[in-house]
């Protein structure tokens, strides 16, 4: 073979190799494209995956905390109706005098009993269904669960306490189902700066429950 034959097949090669590089590195950006497009619709996908089980975590609570609120304060309204009975039941043995009670006949006094085993049986009907009585006299009143009807001048006890309670009230859960209605000491030394009470679980030491007596 010529000199000038091996230079002609040599250019050949070297455009040959040259073309083969230039598709290569073509063949190499596409993929390289490809990949990052890839990558860019994964991450999409699991941005919308954790939002879609963030969606889901919020709808189990709320369908949690409204199927606990259905279940204890279902009964509100009919139990707020009952109070009304018992409060009728109160009054009509808070009517009956100690003397009559003690002269009365035994068909009397045996009514008498009825009358009171009757409201006490309903109030510990309520108290089954999470209703719980407040008593709070000599307590801090308390706007949340207290509803003042008067001032009772008192400089013995210190100002803003319950000294008087003219009607009891009721909570169910952490709800307020009827304030009581109170008297409040004016005049007295004052008890502090009273720290703002924030809507929440009944202070304990704020009630006493109903007892069996």
């Amino acid at each position: 073979m010529s000199d000038q034959a091996k230079d002609e097949r040599t250019s050949e090669d070297m455009v040959g190799t040259g073309a083969s590089g230039e598709r290569a590195e073509v063949g190499g950006g596409g993929n390289h494209e490809a990949l990052e497009r890839l990558l860019k619709e994964n991450e999409e996908l699991k941005d919308r995956a954790l939002r879609v089980a963030a969606e889901m975590e919020n709808l189990r609570r709320r369908t949690t905390r409204d199927v606990h609120d259905a279940r204890t304060y279902a009964v509100a309204n009919f139990a707020l109706d009952m109070l009304s009975v018992s409060d009728n039941l109160r009054r009509a043995l808070d009517a009956i005098l100690a003397e009559a009670k003690a002269c009365g006949d035994a068909g009397f006094k045996a009514l008498i009993e009825g009358v009171d085993l009757t409201e006490r049986a309903m109030l510990l009907a309520l108290g089954r269904h999470g209703v719980k009585k407040l008593v709070p006299e000599g307590e801090k009143f308390d706007p949340n669960f207290h509803q003042a009807m008067f001032e009772v001048p008192s400089p013995e006890v210190p100002a803003g306490t319950v000294v008087q309670v003219v009607q009891p009230g009721y909570t169910i859960g952490d709800r307020v189902l009827r304030p009581a209605m109170v008297g409040v000491a004016k005049g007295g030394p004052e008890a502090g700066a009273a720290s703002k009470v924030e809507p929440g679980p009944v202070n304990e030491q704020a009630e006493k429950v109903l007892d069996s007596e």
